[in-house]
């Protein structure tokens, strides 16, 4: 009986632990916080991508026909970062506090210092050929970097077909030294995010409509591919419970670990691009759609 009692306790306990720092972790609990509606930052851009937080809580994005990365800071003012920023796509945030692009004018893999805005160029080719066009990013814990690099024609490229022999996720060692493909067999890579624990790492097919999950290697190769869901999807982002935002023409779809829908928000334009979390407390969704940004407070917080 005193070990019944005792299992129970420690039960509660641990419950009562983590619904303090998961709350929205309980399958009862709402993901958007009581009472939250969209917000409408602005929508005086030409297309919005890349959404990427620093420590702070500060909301990098990239305006790509218009070549420039603009910042949404916690005290809620707007403004350009850089400009030109070669024509940045997807951003992600490193732990130097330097921010990494996918700079698709000349198809490269930046690090941009955002004190002086002065970047080096971390990946151009591979195999001796021009990358397709860099186009996200996402920085495993511990080191590493990996990237899709899908072909997409832009008005500011001389040439008109792609310089690889398909279309391909990359893993950069995390010495920077070492550039691996890591997928063969997708047809345009987009999206990708990965878990706060480095094991899992998940990528958008977008041609072929589906996202699709790995195990990731010690060395940074992926094993083990199973379909995640069948959902088309632009970028991607995932909170502290595990669930999986994804982008598309519905606006933000929401799935549990599990591959299961459990949220759907729309938004007020044709395409929504991109995903993050940001604010002081990483409890407020911003979300890149066409020429708009826009935010949601909710109930979990981002992972890092």
């Amino acid at each position: 009986m005193k070990k019944n009692i005792f299992c129970l306790s420690g039960l509660l306990l641990f419950c009562l632990l983590s619904s303090c720092h998961q709350p929205c972790c309980k399958p009862s609990a709402g993901l958007i916080a009581d009472g939250a509606t969209l917000q409408e930052i602005s929508t005086e851009f030409k297309f919005t991508e890349g959404p990427a937080a620093d420590a702070a809580g500060n909301v990098y994005f990239t305006d790509q026909p218009n070549d420039r990365i603009l910042v949404y800071t916690i005290d809620g003012s707007l403004k350009t970062f850089m400009q030109p920023a070669g024509r940045a796509n997807g951003l992600y945030f490193h732990p130097d506090g330097s921010l990494l692009a996918c700079a698709d004018e000349k198809s490269e893999l930046w690090k941009i210092d955002v004190k002086t805005k002065e970047h080096v160029v971390l990946a151009s080719t591979y195999a001796g050929r021009r990358l397709n066009a860099t186009n996200d990013v996402w920085l495993r814990p511990g080191g590493g970097i990996y990237f899709t690099d899908p072909y997409y024609q832009r008005p500011w490229w001389d040439h008109q077909s792609p310089t690889q022999d398909g279309e391909h996720v990359y893993f950069l060692s995390p010495d920077l030294k070492t550039l691996i493909r890591v997928t063969e067999d997708l047809l345009k890579p987009n999206g990708l995010i990965g878990t706060p624990d480095g094991k899992v790492l998940y990528v958008s097919d977008i041609q072929d409509k589906k996202i699709y999950r790995y195990r990731i290697a010690r060395d940074g190769t992926l094993a083990d591919k199973t379909l995640f869901c069948p959902q088309v999807s632009d970028g991607m982002t995932i909170d502290r419970c595990g669930n999986v935002y994804v982008t598309n023409d519905n606006g933000v779809t929401v799935f549990n670990p599990d591959g299961r829908q459990i949220e759907q928000i729309r938004i007020p334009q044709g395409w929504t691009s991109n995903v993050t979390f940001g604010g002081p407390d990483r409890k407020t969704l911003f979300i890149t759609a066409a020429k708009g940004l826009y935010t949601l407070r909710m109930n979990v917080g981002g992972a890092r």
